[in-house]
Protein backbone atom coordinates (compact mmCIF):
# COMPACT_ATOMS: atom_id res chain seq x y z
CA UNK A 1 0.00 0.00 0.00
CA UNK A 2 1.09 3.53 -0.79
CA UNK A 3 2.19 5.22 2.26
CA UNK A 4 2.67 8.91 0.37
CA UNK A 5 -0.24 10.63 -1.50
CA UNK A 6 0.45 14.22 -2.69
CA UNK A 7 -1.53 17.21 -2.33
CA UNK A 8 -1.48 19.93 -5.03
CA UNK A 9 -3.33 23.11 -4.82
CA UNK A 10 -3.91 24.94 -8.19
CA UNK A 11 -4.82 28.54 -9.71
CA UNK A 12 -4.61 29.07 -13.20
CA UNK A 13 -1.96 26.47 -13.41
CA UNK A 14 -2.70 25.35 -17.07
CA UNK A 15 1.15 25.99 -17.88
CA UNK A 16 2.62 23.99 -15.63
CA UNK A 17 -0.05 21.31 -14.26
CA UNK A 18 0.70 18.42 -16.48
CA UNK A 19 4.16 18.20 -15.90
CA UNK A 20 4.00 18.11 -12.00
CA UNK A 21 1.24 15.54 -12.33
CA UNK A 22 3.57 13.44 -14.86
CA UNK A 23 6.19 13.89 -12.18
CA UNK A 24 4.57 12.34 -9.65
CA UNK A 25 4.21 9.01 -11.32
CA UNK A 26 2.36 6.34 -9.36
CA UNK A 27 1.63 8.31 -6.21
CA UNK A 28 -2.10 9.23 -5.45
CA UNK A 29 -2.39 12.86 -5.98
CA UNK A 30 -5.65 15.38 -5.15
CA UNK A 31 -5.63 18.67 -6.96
CA UNK A 32 -7.72 21.32 -5.43
CA UNK A 33 -8.54 24.46 -7.67
CA UNK A 34 -9.35 27.82 -6.79
CA UNK A 35 -11.57 28.33 -8.91
CA UNK A 36 -8.76 28.69 -12.55
CA UNK A 37 -10.73 30.13 -15.74
CA UNK A 38 -7.51 29.02 -17.66
CA UNK A 39 -8.54 25.21 -18.46
CA UNK A 40 -6.29 23.77 -15.38
CA UNK A 41 -9.28 21.82 -14.58
CA UNK A 42 -9.69 20.30 -18.04
CA UNK A 43 -6.41 19.11 -17.99
CA UNK A 44 -6.36 17.52 -15.02
CA UNK A 45 -10.19 15.54 -15.56
CA UNK A 46 -7.99 13.89 -18.19
CA UNK A 47 -5.95 11.90 -15.75
CA UNK A 48 -8.57 9.33 -14.23
CA UNK A 49 -5.92 8.67 -11.85
CA UNK A 50 -5.77 11.68 -9.76
CA UNK A 51 -8.79 12.83 -7.85
CA UNK A 52 -9.80 16.68 -8.99
CA UNK A 53 -11.61 18.83 -6.48
CA UNK A 54 -13.16 22.36 -8.27
CA UNK A 55 -13.69 25.19 -5.88
CA UNK A 56 -16.37 27.21 -7.08
CA UNK A 57 -14.66 30.35 -5.58
CA UNK A 58 -11.15 30.74 -4.58
CA UNK A 59 -11.31 29.32 -0.74
CA UNK A 60 -7.35 30.37 0.04
CA UNK A 61 -4.18 28.15 -0.32
CA UNK A 62 -4.57 26.77 3.55
CA UNK A 63 -7.97 25.64 3.04
CA UNK A 64 -7.35 24.28 -0.14
CA UNK A 65 -4.64 22.25 1.26
CA UNK A 66 -6.88 20.89 4.19
CA UNK A 67 -9.55 20.01 1.88
CA UNK A 68 -6.80 17.68 0.17
CA UNK A 69 -4.96 16.19 3.00
CA UNK A 70 -9.17 15.15 4.13
CA UNK A 71 -9.91 13.43 0.85
CA UNK A 72 -6.72 11.29 1.07
CA UNK A 73 -6.01 8.39 3.18
CA UNK A 74 -2.33 7.93 2.99
CA UNK A 75 -0.25 8.23 6.13
CA UNK A 76 2.32 10.84 4.60
CA UNK A 77 1.23 14.08 2.70
CA UNK A 78 3.78 15.24 0.31
CA UNK A 79 2.52 19.31 -0.55
CA UNK A 80 3.43 20.47 -3.75
CA UNK A 81 3.21 23.41 -5.86
CA UNK A 82 1.79 23.15 -9.51
CA UNK A 83 5.07 24.27 -10.49
CA UNK A 84 7.45 21.94 -8.88
CA UNK A 85 8.27 18.77 -10.84
CA UNK A 86 10.01 15.87 -8.68
CA UNK A 87 13.30 14.60 -9.97
CA UNK A 88 13.85 11.70 -7.85
CA UNK A 89 12.47 9.32 -5.31
CA UNK A 90 10.71 10.57 -2.11
CA UNK A 91 11.38 7.51 0.16
CA UNK A 92 13.71 8.76 2.16
CA UNK A 93 11.69 11.64 2.82
CA UNK A 94 9.33 9.19 4.21
CA UNK A 95 12.16 7.54 6.20
CA UNK A 96 12.85 10.79 7.67
CA UNK A 97 8.94 11.65 8.52
CA UNK A 98 9.03 8.27 10.03
CA UNK A 99 11.50 8.63 12.69
CA UNK A 100 10.94 9.58 16.64
CA UNK A 101 10.13 12.76 16.83
CA UNK A 102 10.09 14.28 13.70
CA UNK A 103 6.98 15.88 12.26
CA UNK A 104 8.20 17.26 8.97
CA UNK A 105 10.55 16.13 6.29
CA UNK A 106 11.68 18.23 2.62
CA UNK A 107 13.96 17.97 0.07
CA UNK A 108 15.60 20.50 -1.94
CA UNK A 109 14.56 22.95 -4.57
CA UNK A 110 16.31 23.65 -7.62
CA UNK A 111 15.87 25.90 -10.73
CA UNK A 112 15.79 24.90 -14.20
CA UNK A 113 19.80 24.71 -14.52
CA UNK A 114 19.51 22.28 -11.79
CA UNK A 115 21.35 25.08 -9.22
CA UNK A 116 19.17 24.75 -5.21
CA UNK A 117 17.26 27.67 -4.97
CA UNK A 118 19.11 29.29 -1.82
CA UNK A 119 17.03 31.94 0.12
CA UNK A 120 13.52 30.19 -0.71
CA UNK A 121 14.61 26.41 -0.28
CA UNK A 122 14.84 27.07 3.48
CA UNK A 123 15.04 29.79 5.86
CA UNK A 124 14.35 30.33 9.53
CA UNK A 125 11.59 31.39 11.10
CA UNK A 126 11.21 35.28 10.94
CA UNK A 127 11.92 37.38 14.36
CA UNK A 128 10.53 40.71 15.11
CA UNK A 129 13.79 42.14 13.49
CA UNK A 130 13.43 39.46 10.45
CA UNK A 131 9.77 41.41 9.43
CA UNK A 132 11.19 44.93 10.14
CA UNK A 133 13.80 44.42 7.65
CA UNK A 134 11.65 43.03 5.62
CA UNK A 135 9.08 45.57 5.38
CA UNK A 136 11.77 48.83 5.56
CA UNK A 137 13.27 46.96 2.20
CA UNK A 138 16.32 46.37 4.02
CA UNK A 139 16.76 42.84 2.95
CA UNK A 140 16.27 44.24 -0.24
CA UNK A 141 18.81 46.79 -0.48
CA UNK A 142 21.22 45.14 1.74
CA UNK A 143 21.05 41.35 0.83
CA UNK A 144 23.77 40.91 2.70
CA UNK A 145 22.90 41.83 6.07
CA UNK A 146 23.33 39.54 8.49
CA UNK A 147 19.79 39.66 10.05
CA UNK A 148 18.64 38.49 5.78
CA UNK A 149 22.17 36.20 5.81
CA UNK A 150 20.16 34.21 8.86
CA UNK A 151 16.56 34.42 7.90
CA UNK A 152 17.15 33.24 4.36
CA UNK A 153 19.99 30.64 5.56
CA UNK A 154 22.83 31.87 3.25
CA UNK A 155 25.12 30.68 6.11
CA UNK A 156 23.85 27.21 4.98
CA UNK A 157 25.39 24.83 2.60
CA UNK A 158 22.15 23.47 1.08
CA UNK A 159 23.97 20.76 -1.31
CA UNK A 160 25.83 18.74 1.01
CA UNK A 161 24.73 17.18 4.66
CA UNK A 162 23.72 19.65 7.06
CA UNK A 163 24.76 19.33 10.71
CA UNK A 164 22.41 18.55 13.49
CA UNK A 165 21.04 15.74 11.45
CA UNK A 166 19.93 17.46 8.95
CA UNK A 167 17.12 19.51 11.46
CA UNK A 168 16.11 22.68 10.39
CA UNK A 169 13.27 25.68 10.84
CA UNK A 170 11.24 26.40 7.99
CA UNK A 171 11.23 24.44 4.43
CA UNK A 172 9.23 26.16 1.59
CA UNK A 173 5.74 24.53 1.61
CA UNK A 174 6.21 24.05 -2.00
CA UNK A 175 8.06 20.78 -1.28
CA UNK A 176 7.11 19.74 1.97
CA UNK A 177 6.04 16.08 2.93
CA UNK A 178 4.00 15.76 7.06
CA UNK A 179 2.37 13.05 8.61
CA UNK A 180 -1.05 12.96 8.62
CA UNK A 181 -0.88 12.88 12.68
CA UNK A 182 0.38 16.03 12.82
CA UNK A 183 -1.75 17.72 10.77
CA UNK A 184 -4.57 15.99 12.84
CA UNK A 185 -3.13 17.24 16.06
CA UNK A 186 -2.25 20.45 14.40
CA UNK A 187 -6.12 20.95 13.79
CA UNK A 188 -4.58 21.59 9.98
CA UNK A 189 -3.53 24.83 8.23
CA UNK A 190 -4.84 27.83 9.59
CA UNK A 191 -7.39 29.23 7.27
CA UNK A 192 -7.26 32.60 8.57
CA UNK A 193 -4.15 32.75 6.55
CA UNK A 194 -6.02 34.06 3.30
CA UNK A 195 -6.09 33.70 0.55
CA UNK A 196 -2.34 33.03 1.06
CA UNK A 197 1.57 33.91 2.57
CA UNK A 198 2.73 32.72 5.71
CA UNK A 199 0.45 29.55 6.22
CA UNK A 200 3.23 27.36 5.82
CA UNK A 201 5.52 29.30 7.92
CA UNK A 202 2.69 28.81 10.72
CA UNK A 203 2.64 25.61 10.45
CA UNK A 204 6.31 24.62 10.69
CA UNK A 205 5.97 27.14 12.94
CA UNK A 206 3.24 25.06 15.25
CA UNK A 207 4.62 21.91 14.01
CA UNK A 208 8.32 23.22 15.84
CA UNK A 209 6.50 24.22 19.62
CA UNK A 210 4.93 20.74 19.70
CA UNK A 211 8.55 19.67 20.10
CA UNK A 212 8.80 17.87 16.76
CA UNK A 213 12.20 18.30 14.47
CA UNK A 214 11.88 19.43 10.81
CA UNK A 215 14.29 17.09 8.49
CA UNK A 216 15.83 18.35 5.45
CA UNK A 217 16.83 15.58 3.05
CA UNK A 218 18.99 17.25 0.12
CA UNK A 219 19.48 14.10 -1.72
CA UNK A 220 15.43 14.19 -2.68
CA UNK A 221 15.15 16.86 -5.19
CA UNK A 222 12.41 18.92 -6.99
CA UNK A 223 12.79 21.02 -10.05
CA UNK A 224 11.13 24.56 -9.22
CA UNK A 225 9.71 27.47 -11.53
CA UNK A 226 8.10 30.08 -8.50
CA UNK A 227 5.97 32.54 -8.34
CA UNK A 228 3.16 31.01 -11.33
CA UNK A 229 0.01 31.15 -9.58
CA UNK A 230 0.97 34.91 -7.94
CA UNK A 231 2.10 36.07 -11.32
CA UNK A 232 -1.63 36.26 -12.51
CA UNK A 233 -2.61 37.92 -9.29
CA UNK A 234 -2.81 42.17 -9.74
CA UNK A 235 0.20 43.94 -7.72
CA UNK A 236 -2.27 45.95 -5.61
CA UNK A 237 -3.46 42.43 -4.35
CA UNK A 238 -0.21 41.07 -4.01
CA UNK A 239 1.18 43.84 -1.96
CA UNK A 240 -1.90 43.46 0.27
CA UNK A 241 -2.30 40.04 0.67
CA UNK A 242 1.67 39.71 1.55
CA UNK A 243 1.22 42.70 4.56
CA UNK A 244 -2.24 41.15 5.79
CA UNK A 245 -0.77 38.01 6.46
CA UNK A 246 2.31 38.89 7.34
CA UNK A 247 0.80 41.15 10.26
CA UNK A 248 -1.76 38.09 11.29
CA UNK A 249 1.35 35.71 11.50
CA UNK A 250 3.80 38.76 13.93
CA UNK A 251 0.46 38.94 15.81
CA UNK A 252 -0.16 35.43 16.49
CA UNK A 253 3.59 34.60 16.69
CA UNK A 254 5.37 37.45 18.56
CA UNK A 255 4.81 39.28 22.33
CA UNK A 256 2.97 42.22 22.03
CA UNK A 257 6.18 44.46 21.89
CA UNK A 258 7.53 42.57 19.13
CA UNK A 259 4.58 42.67 17.50
CA UNK A 260 4.15 46.22 17.77
CA UNK A 261 7.25 47.12 16.32
CA UNK A 262 6.47 45.32 13.44
CA UNK A 263 3.20 47.28 13.09
CA UNK A 264 5.27 50.51 13.50
CA UNK A 265 7.65 49.48 10.69
CA UNK A 266 4.97 48.50 8.22
CA UNK A 267 3.70 51.69 8.79
CA UNK A 268 6.64 53.71 7.93
CA UNK A 269 8.03 51.14 5.34
CA UNK A 270 4.59 52.06 3.54
CA UNK A 271 5.45 55.89 3.36
CA UNK A 272 8.54 55.27 1.57
CA UNK A 273 7.47 52.03 -1.09
CA UNK A 274 4.46 54.97 -1.92
CA UNK A 275 6.83 57.11 -3.26
CA UNK A 276 8.79 54.44 -4.60
CA UNK A 277 5.79 52.58 -6.21
CA UNK A 278 4.43 56.50 -7.47
CA UNK A 279 7.46 57.23 -9.28
CA UNK A 280 8.08 53.38 -10.51
CA UNK A 281 4.19 53.30 -11.65
CA UNK A 282 3.73 56.76 -12.78
CA UNK A 283 0.46 56.68 -10.86
CA UNK A 284 -0.92 57.59 -7.82
CA UNK A 285 -2.68 54.32 -7.46
CA UNK A 286 0.12 53.22 -4.90
CA UNK A 287 -1.20 55.73 -2.66
CA UNK A 288 -4.66 54.77 -2.32
CA UNK A 289 -2.81 50.92 -1.19
CA UNK A 290 -0.04 51.66 0.98
CA UNK A 291 -2.43 54.13 2.53
CA UNK A 292 -4.74 51.42 3.53
CA UNK A 293 -1.78 49.04 4.51
CA UNK A 294 -0.87 51.69 6.95
CA UNK A 295 -3.99 52.21 8.37
CA UNK A 296 -4.56 48.65 9.27
CA UNK A 297 -1.32 48.65 11.06
CA UNK A 298 -2.09 51.45 12.91
CA UNK A 299 -5.73 50.21 13.77
CA UNK A 300 -4.23 46.91 14.69
CA UNK A 301 -1.32 48.76 17.03
CA UNK A 302 -4.63 49.67 19.42
CA UNK A 303 -7.14 46.88 18.86
CA UNK A 304 -4.15 43.73 19.07
CA UNK A 305 -6.62 42.47 16.36
CA UNK A 306 -5.86 42.71 12.17
CA UNK A 307 -9.46 43.15 10.01
CA UNK A 308 -9.53 42.49 6.71
CA UNK A 309 -8.98 45.78 4.22
CA UNK A 310 -11.87 46.91 2.50
CA UNK A 311 -9.64 46.16 -1.12
CA UNK A 312 -9.81 42.32 -0.45
CA UNK A 313 -12.91 41.76 -1.95
CA UNK A 314 -11.85 43.69 -5.30
CA UNK A 315 -8.55 41.90 -5.75
CA UNK A 316 -10.08 39.29 -7.57
CA UNK A 317 -12.34 41.11 -10.22
CA UNK A 318 -9.06 43.59 -10.43
CA UNK A 319 -6.87 40.51 -11.31
CA UNK A 320 -9.74 38.99 -13.69
CA UNK A 321 -9.96 42.19 -15.86
CA UNK A 322 -6.76 42.23 -15.78
CA UNK A 323 -6.36 38.73 -17.62
CA UNK A 324 -9.25 39.85 -19.96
Amino acid sequence: MTRTGVVVVTYNSAEVIERCLDACGDLPVVVIDNASDDGTCALVRRRVAVTLIANAANQGFASAVNQGVAALATEFILLLNPDTELTSQVDELETACSEAGTGLAAGKLVNEAGQVQRGFTLRRFPTPATLIFEVLGINRVLASNPVNRRYRCLDLDLDGDMDNDGEVEQPAGAFLMFRREVWQRLGGFDTQFHPLWFEDVDFCKRVSDLGLKIRYVPRVTARHQGGHSIAGLEWSCREVYWYVSLLKYALKHFRPLGYRRVAAAVMLGSLFRTAVQVVRRRSFGPIRIYSKIGRLAGRSLISSRISELNCLGDCSKATKQRQL
